[in-house]
């Protein structure tokens, strides 16, 4: 008998301070460690100013935006059971989830950067998510690619 699914649960984050803007806090929240929220926000805030000033854009939350939306997929692979044999079977990436894998591939892209301060290294990320280059844009690039080379097998994904 199969199992029926559940939503899962999800926990509603508030704006940031400065910005007011939902993915700017979940970027915090992801960057903050041992619970120093307030140097994670200034690792962040550092770095959108950073970004802005080189980019000699006004508003760092345009940068962000920007950045954050070249990063976005729009399809992923997920791996499937059929017959015995494991198929990677091309999804769409929807909202949440969307969200969710950008800001873990921008922040793990940023901590990946070694021998400068996280700030100085989300600023780097930023500026080249800002300008369609990057680790986190190579990422997102490699899963695109992956969906596509499977695109042949999209027709075991069940709706």
């Amino acid at each position: 008998m199969p199992r029926k699914k559940t939503k899962a649960l999800v926990r509603e984050v508030k704006p940031d301070r400065i910005y007011q803007s939902v993915t700017v806090q979940k970027v915090i929240n992801r960057i903050m460690l041992d619970g120093k929220k307030q140097v994670a926000e200034k690792i962040v805030y550092t770095a959108m100013e950073k970004s802005a000033d080189k980019l000699k854009v006004k508003n760092p939350l345009e940068v962000f935006d920007k950045a954050f939306g070249n990063i976005k997929p729009h399809m992923e692979t997920r791996s499937r059971r059929v017959g015995g044999a494991n198929y990677q079977i091309p999804f769409e990436v929807k909202g949440q989830r969307q969200n969710h894998l950008t800001t873990m591939w921008l922040v793990a892209a940023s901590r990946s950067k070694k021998g400068m301060p996280m700030a100085d290294r989300l600023s780097i990320e930023l500026i080249d998510a800002y300008n369609n280059s990057g680790t986190a844009v190579k990422k997102k690039e490699d899963t695109h690619k992956m969906a596509d080379a499977n695109r042949a097998f999209a027709h075991f994904a069940r709706y």
